[in-house]
């Protein structure tokens, strides 16, 4: 009939069975478990390859002996700097040390050389009279070295006809004062003796003193003298019978 659309299950008279879908197997699950985890390794290592930071180049041989010659000159010059500042320190410290050193020196050969004035200046006999002051002179300087000439000139004859022989023995002496240190030009000196004096007058029985002394000194090119001494101290000490 004219118009009538035909059944959709006939094809040329014939009926279309529906197509029957094979399930997948286990095999075939394994395979692309296996392809999948393949492509995401493959995707990381290369994302990772693409984020790494691309490594430094090494400097050529050249450079690298450059740089290792310029750390061995900055070594060395560390090195200097340390010895020169280890060497001012040094100076810095050893100065000081070295100016009481020279100071102590200076005070000691003031001691002496009043100590050895004294003993020459008071001890003398009646035979080498005569030339104390000439002996004395070495340790005199300025107007006492006049001074003590006139003194000892005024007291000679009587003493050679007396006979008196003095004798001094120095027990101690210290600077009282030095004016500018090592290169001090003045000083004070205190000098503490025991004197002992004889006379056939009086049986040669010994007269005893003791006497401090304190002595001006100036510095004579590398000697000190005496320019002034004042009797401090005189106890006689002779025994009374």
């Amino acid at each position: 009939m004219e118009g009538q659309r035909p059944d959709p299950g006939a094809v040329s008279g014939t009926e279309s069975e529906p197509t029957e879908v094979a399930e997948p197997t286990e095999a075939a699950e394994n395979t692309a478990a296996a392809e999948s985890t393949e492509s995401a390794e493959a995707t990381d290592s290369t994302d990772s390859t693409e984020t790494a930071k691309p490594a430094e180049p090494k400097p050529p041989s050249a450079a690298r002996k450059w740089f290792a010659r310029r750390g061995a000159a900055v070594a060395i010059v560390a090195a200097a700097t340390s010895l020169v500042a280890a060497g001012a320190f040094a100076g810095a410290t050893a100065e000081p040390y070295l100016m009481e050193r020279a100071t102590v020196a200076t005070k000691l050969r003031i001691a002496e050389t009043a100590a050895d004035a004294i003993t020459t200046l008071w001890s003398y006999t009646p035979e080498d009279m005569d030339s104390l002051s000439d002996r004395s002179a070495k340790y005199l300087g300025g107007d006492f070295e006049e001074q003590y000439r006139k003194y000892v000139d005024a007291i000679a004859a009587t003493n050679k006809q007396a006979k008196v022989s003095s004798r001094t023995q120095v027990v101690g002496a210290a600077v009282e004062s030095l004016r500018g240190g090592a290169t001090a030009t003045e000083a004070t000196a205190i000098v503490y003796t025991n004197t002992t004096s004889t006379t056939p007058q009086t049986s040669n029985f010994p007269s005893m003193k003791y006497l401090s002394y304190r002595l001006d000194l100036k510095r004579y090119g590398r000697d000190w003298r005496v320019t002034k001494m004042t009797t401090v101290t005189s106890l006689d000490l002779t025994p009374k019978l």
